[in-house]
């Protein structure tokens, strides 16, 4: 059961729906995004490991295990703008000591469909966690898959509520020579389903390379990882 409030309306505006992370999620990937009505859902964790934050435009989603009239309260006493709230520090370090997770960042989160064909890049599958990225990913996703190609490694898995995402490295001397593009588009030709990609706003190769490839923003995502 996921609760929902409009904050700036007021505490008592609210709604209980029966929506999960994935229906939101899924939802989005299609182009429907939450109502842009100033409110907050809280919804179920999708696993023990996953819990956070999503933004979107005037609405943003809480999915943690923790009592939902804990989420509204600690948001309303929150000193700033309501639309922000959910990802200001001081909610977020208020559900870090809640949970006892840790969080890295707050990213960019993009979403892209599959596409047609064979990757024109030579990539090799591999199958050991030698790799740094791919270490990364196991330890935060499932079914982690990864190739390599000169200069630089791809790696798809399932991560939030069980969706397909996306990460990529490039290695200093092969950047700006257009290959993240390449390796972020091969990405979608391997999917077969949505593909989602979390990239921090500073890192503007990035998010570059994966809206050439068009991948479009569907929000903002700060992630809280088990201590």
């Amino acid at each position: 059961m996921s609760a929902s409030v409009g904050l700036p309306a007021g505490a008592d505006s609210r709604s209980t729906v029966t929506r999960t992370l994935r229906d939101i999620l899924d939802a989005a990937a299609a182009g429907v995004l939450p109502p842009a009505d100033g409110g907050t859902t809280v919804v179920p964790q999708p696993s023990p490991r996953d819990a956070g934050v999503l933004s979107f435009t005037a609405h943003s989603v809480v999915f943690t295990d923790e009592d939902p009239d804990w989420v509204y309260d600690t948001l309303r006493a929150v000193p700033c703008d309501p639309l922000c709230a959910t990802m200001n520090a001081r909610f977020l370090t208020a559900l870090m000591d809640r949970t006892g997770r840790e969080q890295e960042t707050i990213d960019a989160l993009l979403v892209a469909g599959p596409l047609p064909g064979r990757p024109e890049l030579a990539l090799t599958e591999l199958t050991g966690p030698d790799h740094s990225r791919v270490a990364y990913a196991r330890a935060r996703r499932d079914e982690v898959r990864a190739w390599g190609v000169d200069g630089g490694v791809l790696v798809l898995g399932r991560g939030v509520a069980g969706r397909l995402e996306v990460s990529v490295e490039v290695a200093e001397g092969a950047r700006q020579r257009g290959l993240g593009r390449a390796l972020v588009t091969a990405a979608r030709q391997l999917a077969g389903e949505p593909l989602w990609a979390q990239v921090a706003p500073g890192n503007a190769r990035s998010v570059r390379a994966f809206q050439a490839a068009g991948y479009l923003p569907v929000g903002a995502e700060a992630l809280l990882h088990k201590a």
